[in-house]
Parts: C-alpha cells; sequence; structure tokens
C-alpha cells in the first residue's frame, strides 16, 4: 500500500502507512532534501520519531553514509528459530524464564567474566573504537541489554514453539556510532555544506577515508550484533532443553534492522540506510515482531524495488516512553496480558513504556505492507523477558 508524497526541493516521500505524525514527517521531509539523496526516501508503516532520521525509514544515498541513518544500536536485529515442541505448560514455561534470567544478564548487567574470544567477529584492518572497546565487548557478548529488547518463547501458527530474540551491538555500537557522528558534524561544519546542524543528519562521503572507517568499524558492529543474539539464542535453548530434554531446534533465521550497505537500486550502486527497517528481498524470510501481547510474524520478503527491498522491523511506537508512563493504565495493561495467559514483563508504571498499549496495532501494520511482504506464520507469545 503505498502513497506517494511530492516535497518541495526534494525527492519524493513514498509511505506505507495511512498517516505520518508531524514531527516525523519533518524528518522526512528532511531526507528527501538532503543533496545526495537517491530516487525518494521510502517510509515503512511503524514510523516514529528518532534522531536525525525517523526510525522505520529506509534511504539510498550517492557515495556517502550518514551516522545518524543507522542509529546508535548498530545491527540491532532480530532472530528466531523454530522448535520440535508442539505445547509447553506454564509450569515449563516458568522453570525456562527462570533458567534464562540464570544464564543471560538483562538490561545493564554483563558477563563477570569475559566470553571466548573466538565467538567475537574477526577484524580486518585498524577499528579505532572497536579496538578501544574490545575487552569491554567480551563481557557484553551473550546479554540482552535494555529498552525494548526481548527474548520470548511463543506459539506458532504452524504448530510448534518458537523462540525470538530482539538485541543489538550492546554499548560498542553506540560508542561506534557516537564517535562518527561527532566526526562527520565537525566535518560538515568545516565544509559548511550539506543538512541544516539541526537535522542531525551530518554526512561522511566515501572517497573520504574517514566515511570508509565508519563503514569497516559499522560492519563489525553488525557482526557482534549476530554473535550477541546467536549466543543468547544458543543460552535459550540450553533454558528449554534443560526443562525439555530431548527438544530439537531448526530454522534459524536472522536480520539486522539498523545498518547501512552497498546496494544496486534501479541500476545504480547506492549507500542503503535501514534505520529501524528490515530487508525484504524476493523469496528472503524476515521477522517482524509485535509487542509482549501482540502476534509477531516471520515473513518472506517480494522484493518490491519502491521500498528499497525493504519492510517494517516491528510494530513501531505508538507513545513515547514517559508518554507511556503517564498515559496508559497498569492494571489495564496487565489484564490484558494476563488474560492471554502470558508470563510478561509488566511489573510496575516503569514498564509501561514496553506494554502493548504503547505500541501501533501490529495488524495493521502487517495490512499496510503484504506488497513487500507474505505472512508464512503468525508466533503469539507465551512467555517474555524484557530487558
Amino acid at each position: 500500500m503505498e502513497r506517494i508524497v511530492t516535497v518541495e526541493g526534494g525527492v519524493p516521500l513514498k509511505l506505507w502507512l495511512d498517516r505520518l505524525d508531524a514531527g516525523t514527517m519533518e524528518q522526512a521531509e528532511h531526507l528527501s532534501r538532503l543533496p545526495f539523496v537517491f530516487q525518494h526516501v521510502a517510509i515503512m508503516p511503524d514510523a516514529h520519531v528518532g534522531y536525525g532520521m525517523p526510525i522505520g525509514g529506509v534511504m539510498a544515498l550517492r557515495d556517502t553514509v550518514i551516522p545518524n541513518a543507522v542509529g546508535v544500536d548498530i545491527g540491532c536485529g532480530m532472530c528466531a528459530q523454530r522448535t520440535s515442541l508442539s505445547r509447553l505448560s506454564r509450569e515449563q514455561l516458568t522453570r525456562i524464564m527462570t533458567e534464562v534470567r540464570r544464564r543471560i544478564p538483562l538490561g545493564f548487567k554483563h558477563h563477570r567474566r569475559p566470553q571466548p574470544r573466538d565467538l567475537m567477529p574477526a577484524a580486518t584492518g585498524p577499528l579505532r573504537v572497536v579496538e578501544q572497546e574490545y575487552e569491554r565487548a567480551l563481557h557484553q557478548l551473550g546479554t540482552l541489554g535494555g529498552g525494548n529488547h526481548f527474548i520470548e518463547i511463543q506459539q506458532g501458527s504452524d504448530g510448534r514453539i518458537w523462540l525470538m530474540i530482539h538485541s543489538g551491538s550492546r554499548n560498542l555500537g553506540y560508542r561506534v556510532a557516537n564517535y562518527y557522528n561527532k566526526v562527520a558534524a565537525n566535518l560538515n561544519q568545516r565544509w559548511k555544506e550539506a543538512a541544516p546542524a539541526a537535522w542531525q543528519l551530518a554526512h561522511l562521503p566515501l572517497e573520504h577515508e574517514v566515511g570508509q572507517a565508519y563503514l569497516a568499524e559499522m560492519q563489525f558492529c553488525v557482526a557482534f550484533a549476530l554473535a550477541n543474539r546467536m549466543l543468547m539464542m544458543e543460552r535459550l535453548k540450553e533454558a528449554v532443553f534443560s526443562v525439555v530434554p530431548g527438544v530439537t531446534f531448526d530454522t534459524f533465521i536472522n536480520i539486522a534492522h539498523n545498518y547501512a550497505a552497498v546496494e544496486e537500486h534501479f541500476g545504480v550502486p547506492v549507500v542503503v540506510h535501514r534505520k529501524g527497517a528490515t530487508r525484504a528481498e524476493s523469496g528472503e524470510l524476515g521477522i517482524i515482531p509485535g509487542s509482549q501481547g501482540t502476534p509477531s510474524y516471520i515473513v518472506r520478503g517480494r522484493g518490491n524495488p519502491e521500498s528499497f527491498r525493504s519492510c517494517s522491523h516491528g510494530a513501531g511506537r505508538r507513545l513515547g516512553r514517559k508518554q507511556a508512563q503517564r498515559q496508559l493504565s497498569l492494571a489495564a495493561e496487565k489484564k490484558r496480558l494476563d488474560a492471554q495467559g502470558i508470563l510478561h514483563a509488566i511489573r510496575g508504571v516503569r514498564d509501561l513504556d514496553e506494554a502493548a498499549g504503547a505500541y501501533k496495532d501490529i495488524g495493521r501494520v502487517i495490512a499496510c505492507q503484504r506488497d513487500l511482504v507474505e505472512v508464512v506464520v503468525e508466533l503469539r507469545p507465551l512467555a517474555v523477558i524484557k530487558g
């Protein structure tokens, strides 16, 4: 469901949603007016305001990369794995989640001991920020992080139990993003070109060595985020196996939603920035999560060129974090989850920023992008741990 909006002095916006709030639209218009933007800007149905670029935005640039159009959690993404189980009792779910909390540090917690170095991605070439943060990253490997990151056990419409994890590159990605955004801002001020500083869209040309340096460190962070999810998935599987011996696992799916990549679109090599958006090549399996009270989806991409072969990365926020804590009813949100029999993570008012009511209607989000993906499996939450 594509809707085209023309922007004075910019390339068109192609929207896959009914309406866009004023703040997100303003950010989208900023993207469309960048001098090196290519063809159009695609806005996914889960879009909302981010730093510089809307979360849920897809943009292709010519020979240029923008650190803030990737974001601070570089390589953040999803992984999911199907099990041989058809059901789990509430008692089994409780025991599994207890084991998960014992094996995987949550929130700001890290491992006390460094994790094995052979689990880390291989470094190619000098990586200034990664080298500074490498030892700390060894303690963060296999940890969930906070915010909207989660571990979830789900019942699939295919009759199987699924495991799902949402996490990113932890403090490593944050450090890389902040360092190169500051470098870009300083260079752009010196060059007196491109976007106004207030837009938070400082860029790095790929012909400049610092642009290549950012790409190399960003790619390491994407690989680190995958290694992080893979280690957590192994420990989640261990937790399941400790409660249900004999269970087997298959169909591991991984996809990132905060990164930039050199790709060819409309016959031209460009740098595609996906910030809170997922690649959806034709036939490619992906993951679109809902909230802890709504379904998630395993999807198959349709390779739609108009979205730069992309789709949404989730439901998208309806309310900001503080706004959700002020406006949502703790009793009503807990009742909503309890009525579904979900082992959930809503304990107090501070948890309402991750309540189901803080997110958009995932059913509508999926309906708006039927030309981008097809649903393969619907997954309903059984038990959830939030960071």
